[in-house]
């Protein structure tokens, strides 16, 4: 398939509140996206259109050649995993079970995982770096802790594409940095297409490859990562000036950016 989502002239909004307004949007394989835009923009209700989460109120979505809402629910979860801003398990399930959920997809109905699937599971924990705390329960984990247990459920769910809500808001530096580098490594190298919802600017220019940017509910423009993130588009979309710059350290472009100085 040449294209993995299209969306045209689609619609959402909470009662009389418009949030996404006619929005046309192509996305292709082959490209890690980025998703940015101010609080309010629409970002995370596009997210949750493109999972099937939520159904547009008008305008179509096609995933796969496919309208969206035909697909069978578990067909569906073979494809996509969302990781969540902030992952919730109200049980005490152990880390390990937590994961061990990302299977269920892939599982005939009362089948227990196979030798090859648990494998996968211990290669899981031990990626996003929570072997150590398998078998506590996820309830008496923290923010951080249990950010990384919902991207290791998603990466055994071994989707086609991955779904990222501020899926590193919770973490530090280090581990940001280490999360989005794993996935960074299963696009490159097994082909799993990534579309991100990210706040900050040089982490989206460190990990994205095409940018989609929001602005009350519109599509301001999208494209390229070196074309789009500009000064111009930073003062559109977020009404600050901005200075863009190559980075010869994290070799991506760089953005500086203050509020604007009265003349």
């Amino acid at each position: 398939m040449d294209r993995l989502w299209s969306l045209k002239d689609v619609s959402f909004g909470y009662g009389t509140t418009p949030v996404l307004q006619e929005v046309s949007l192509e996305l292709r394989p082959g490209h890690c996206y980025g998703i940015l835009g101010p609080n309010g923009s629409g970002k995370t209700t596009l997210l949750d259109l493109l999972s099937g989460l939520l159904a547009p109120q008008s305008g179509t979505i096609e995933f796969n050649g496919r309208f969206l809402h035909s697909w069978p629910k578990k067909h569906l979860a073979q494809q996509l995993a969302l990781v969540p801003q902030d992952f919730m398990v109200r049980f005490g399930y152990s880390v390990r079970e937590v994961v061990e959920m990302g299977l269920h997809p892939h599982l005939h109905r009362f089948a227990t995982p196979s030798s090859e699937d648990l494998a996968l599971i211990e290669e899981v924990l031990e990626l996003t770096g929570i072997t150590t705390f398998a078998d506590r329960s996820v309830t008496r984990l923290s923010g951080g802790e249990k950010q990384r247990v919902a991207v290791a459920r998603a990466l055994a769910q071994q989707p086609t594409v991955l779904l990222l809500d501020e899926a590193t808001s919770n973490l530090d530096i280090h581990h940001s940095l280490e999360i989005l580098q794993l996935i960074r490594k299963r696009f490159e190298q097994q082909g799993m297409q990534v579309i991100a919802v990210m706040h900050d600017l040089n982490l989206a220019s460190f990990f994205c490859d095409h940018l989609i940017f929001l602005k009350k509910g519109h599509v301001v423009c999208q494209g390229p990562t070196e074309e789009v993130l500009t000064p111009e588009t930073i003062a559109t979309v977020y009404g600050v000036e901005a200075e863009v710059t190559p980075n010869t350290f994290t070799n991506c472009r760089q953005v500086s950016f203050r509020l604007p100085v009265n003349p």
